[in-house]
């Protein structure tokens, strides 16, 4: 009976321990939907002629501070000519309007501005945590109405979020982001005023992104690799 007892505490005293042993994963896979928003010739509010937008993503856990994702993201785009107060000579007579499918390919790295886990796999971190983002895409829009069908770009996207651990696997987020492209042609018009532009961002398209995601973990690091200070 004596011996019960004993084991039985041992075990009670090791349950802790086992808690605070959870797994750091070093991968992440998901998918989101949110609002996607054109801004250029025809468009200069934020919050006008939002459309549906779907994404799915990868991400790769550097560290409790940094993430590297990639993803895939389907939306569309669309306005007019009407909605501007830019006087346009060749749509003087008929705006100019537009209903584009996109279709946005990227990398981004991502910094966490407090240590994002438990807290039991890393000795500090949080379930909340705010962050920024910046990184490198290639954009293709197909065009309905234009003087081109199709147009294809790279852009640079910057953006800000933030993410939650509902549970040792499971990771909510909420995330807004500019895109600038480096193509005047993502409405299915170049320089519709007839003034020709230089400079790398110079009268370009943009797109903004909000989207909320959800994310799975997977793959567990190794256990007996922490560095000293975690």
């Amino acid at each position: 009976m004596k011996r019960i007892f004993i084991n039985l505490l041992l075990l009670l005293a090791a349950t802790p321990l086992w808690a605070q042993s959870d797994p750091e994963y070093k991968m992440e896979i998901g998918a989101g939907v949110g609002m996607m928003g054109y801004l250029g010739d025809f468009n200069e509010s934020l919050t006008k002629d939002l459309q549906p937008m779907a994404t799915v993503l990868a991400r790769y856990n550097m560290s409790p501070y940094m993430d590297l994702k990639m993803n895939v993201s389907f939306g569309k785009m669309k306005g007019s000519s009407a909605d501007v107060k830019t006087y346009y000579p060749r749509f003087a007579s008929a705006p100019y309007k537009f209903d584009n499918s996109l279709v946005d390919v990227g990398f981004a790295y991502e910094y966490n501005f407090l240590p994002y886990g438990t807290g039991r796999d890393y000795r500090g971190a949080q379930r909340l945590s705010p962050y920024v983002t910046v990184g490198l895409g290639a954009t293709y829009v197909n065009i309905k109405d234009g003087d081109r069908k199709s147009a294809l770009s790279a852009n640079l996207p910057i953006g800000l979020g933030v993410k939650y651990k509902v549970g040792e696997r499971m990771n909510v987020g909420l995330e807004w982001a500019l895109h600038f492209s480096l193509s005047d042609e993502l409405d299915g018009q170049k320089d519709p005023y007839g003034i020709k532009s230089s400079g790398l961002f110079k009268n370009t398209d943009c797109y903004s992104t909000l989207q909320f995601t959800f994310s799975y973990s997977f793959m567990a690091k190794c256990r007996t690799c922490h560095n000293e200070d975690e």
